[in-house]
């Protein structure tokens, strides 16, 4: 295989493909958590909010596509698996029977504590030479906060 050549330090890439790992193991959970409450959500928001969900779930799964082949192009395995994501994600995991109201309260904070996890990762690509990192962490960081907007406007 040839050598990955995008003017790009070995070094760089590799912090950032490892800081894009932490990232992706959090998409992953919050992604995971939406899905939870889009099957488990009840009450006079039911349609709305199991909608609102399903979107939001949808569009993080895709996210995460994005995410992971960002590791590729920088010529590193993404990481995988429950294990993996469990020693890199931060986010904290719904512990069940949540009302829809702490369902949304809980995603919003999530995407906000996303939002906060994607900033540093931008800085440091950016840093290092890597817009294009850049640029798709800005990208994420804006889907998350509206994502966390569209929440909290359900709760009030």
């Amino acid at each position: 295989m040839a050598a990955v050549n995008l003017g790009l330090s070995d070094n760089a890439r590799r912090q950032v493909a490892e800081s894009l790992g932490a990232i992706l193991a959090d998409h992953y959970l919050l992604a995971l958590k939406t899905q939870n409450f889009h099957w488990n959500v009840t009450g006079p928001n039911f349609q709305g909010l199991h909608a609102l969900f399903g979107a939001q779930y949808a569009a993080l799964h895709a996210a995460l596509d994005e995410v992971a082949e960002r590791i590729r192009t920088l010529g590193f395995p993404a990481p995988g698996g429950f294990v993996a994501y469990g020693k890199l994600a931060t986010l904290p995991e719904a512990k069940g029977g949540e009302s829809w109201g702490q369902m949304c309260e809980q995603l919003a904070a999530d995407n906000d504590s996303l939002v906060q996890r994607c900033r540093p990762v931008r800085e440091l690509a950016e840093s290092l030479g890597d817009a294009e990192t850049g640029d798709l962490m800005i990208e994420r960081m804006d889907a998350l906060a509206k994502a966390a907007w569209m929440l909290r406007s359900h709760v009030g």
